[in-house]
């Protein structure tokens, strides 16, 4: 289930103004438990690639700017077929290139496509003895890097990959002091090792249980933000030069409320930081600027405020029970106290889309007699908890109340996929004023690609979906968990 805006626009009748049909292809995939998509786009010609693959070939899809098709071309599958598709690049000939990774993320494989006479070729890369693990991995100006943990040292890797070349630069944290809520002393690698980096993709919304993570990952051009949260007065930020190899540190300090807040996190979007603090008698949002830490923008509400720009109703779930409504400030943050909590902020043109949340999950295990042991068998189960409202910027930063509830294009492409749940494969990719969803429909196998923009979709009775604890997005290929 995907993210969606929490209500949409009702019509008389059923209307379809922001999705087009591009393309539609024929395509023979087989095994599609295994097959996936990945769309690309060449950052110097702005052609469109969609890369498919099963256990059989790979196929190459070329398109130009005005998703046309090009060029296609079918490859067999050689040794890809015990890997993982992680990413890809794009030289300056035009040559796409695809990464396989190994099951154990210990080598790459780099097959070359030549799309003018039908050719591939391939490449080895074992990472050093020293690689320890892989934090993420992304596409900038059409090269493919992988960040990597160094074993029993305090740095990270960032290895270049480009034009069958890789270059690595080292980022080292050893020099940095890191604090626990506690205020006690930690290293670097006990942070990253307790609350793992998670990479935030700005094209699509971030799912709450992402949003509410302690360390996070922003790709910005030739830079690399890291955030931590981990301490209840401060956010920790470091930039990372992708060129030089350079770490700048950056602290952004909360202030210190009357009572004791439980609950702190953060988000980076377009060189601001979004930091959100609370408890279950005040909650305490602040914009400052990346650069300078100068602040500029501050709200707090008491559990006795009315929440004036709210787009949504508090709402809170259990597991995926039906959602609730919550009816007052207070309740929410009863609701939210105890949870991690989380902010997020999706930019779309000129307003920026806000989700204020809390998400925490609980981890057990019950016996079960049902079973030939005298003791039982032993049977894990979770429970998660999500509490969320949303909001919505101008662009000068002033909350704002959005009375034309217009869904944007990447509403309508995850109410698009709600609403076509037998789509299993697919990938989407976010152009300048439009997202592009590429998939596979397996009843009359066609590759389609479908268009999507802001504005009315279509119509159904009530709420198509309230339930953001479940939303996340499309598959992508641009990060892998750690061992």
């Amino acid at each position: 289930m995907k993210k969606l805006l929490l209500f949409f626009v009702l019509f008389s009748k059923t209307v379809l103004f922001s999705q087009t049909v591009l393309n539609s292809l024929p395509l023979n995939l087989n095994f599609l438990g295994k097959t996936q998509i990945l769309n690309a786009q060449d950052e110097n010609t702005k052609d469109i690639y969609v890369f498919t693959w099963d256990n059989k070939n790979v196929n190459i899809l070329k398109y130009n700017s005005s998703l046309f098709l090009a060029n296609q071309f079918t490859d067999s599958i050689k040794h890809e077929t015990s890997r993982d598709l992680i990413g890809y690049s794009i030289s300056e000939n035009k040559k796409p290139s695809l990464y396989w990774s190994s099951r154990d993320y210990k080598n790459i494989l780099i097959t070359v496509y030549n799309q003018d006479n039908k050719t591939s070729e391939s490449l080895n890369f074992d990472f050093p003895k020293n690689h320890d693990y892989i934090i993420s991995s992304f596409q900038q100006n059409n090269t493919f890097y992988i960040l990597a943990k160094e074993k029993d040292f305090e740095h990270l890797l960032l290895y270049k990959f480009e034009d069958g070349k890789c270059v690595v630069k080292m980022f080292d944290f050893s020099s940095f002091v890191f604090k626990n809520e506690r205020n006690v002393q930690i290293s670097f690698n006990a942070l990253i090792k307790y609350f793992p980096i998670q990479k935030i993709d700005p094209n699509i919304y971030t799912p709450i249980e992402l949003a509410s993570s302690t360390s996070k990952m922003y790709v910005i051009q030739d830079h690399i933000i890291l955030t931590f949260d981990n301490s209840l007065i401060k956010t920790q930020a470091f930039d990372l030069n992708i060129k030089t190899g350079e770490i700048k540190e950056k602290t952004f300090d909360l202030p210190a409320p009357e009572t004791p807040l439980r609950t702190t996190n953060s988000f980076y979007s377009d060189n601001k930081l979004f930091q959100v603090k609370a408890n279950k008698e005040f909650f305490l949002f602040q914009i400052k600027d990346f650069d300078s830490g100068k602040g500029i923008k501050n709200y707090s509400f008491s559990k006795n405020d009315t929440i004036p720009f709210m787009n949504s109703p508090f709402i809170t779930q259990i597991d995926n029970n039906e959602p609730r409504q919550l009816k007052t400030t207070e309740k929410f943050l009863k609701s939210i106290n105890g949870l991690p909590a989380g902010v997020s902020v999706f930019k779309n043109h000129k307003n920026s889309f806000i989700t204020f949340s809390g998400f925490g999950e609980y981890r057990d295990f019950y016996f079960s007699f049902n079973s030939a042991d005298d003791f039982g068998e032993r049977i894990p189960y979770s429970l998660s908890k999500a509490v969320y409202f949303d909001a919505m910027l101008s662009e000068n930063l002033n909350f704002a109340k959005d009375y034309q509830s217009r869904p944007l294009a990447i509403d309508n492409l995850f109410y698009f996929l709600n609403n076509n749940k037998g789509i299993k494969l697919y990938d989407s990719l976010r152009l300048k004023d439009f997202y592009v969803l590429s998939y596979f429909d397996s009843g009359s196998q066609q590759f389609i690609m479908r268009k999507f923009t802001d504005g009315p979709m279509m119509q159904d009775d009530g709420n198509p979906i309230m339930n953001k604890s479940q939303f996340s997005k499309p598959f992508s290929f641009g990060s892998i968990k750690p061992n």
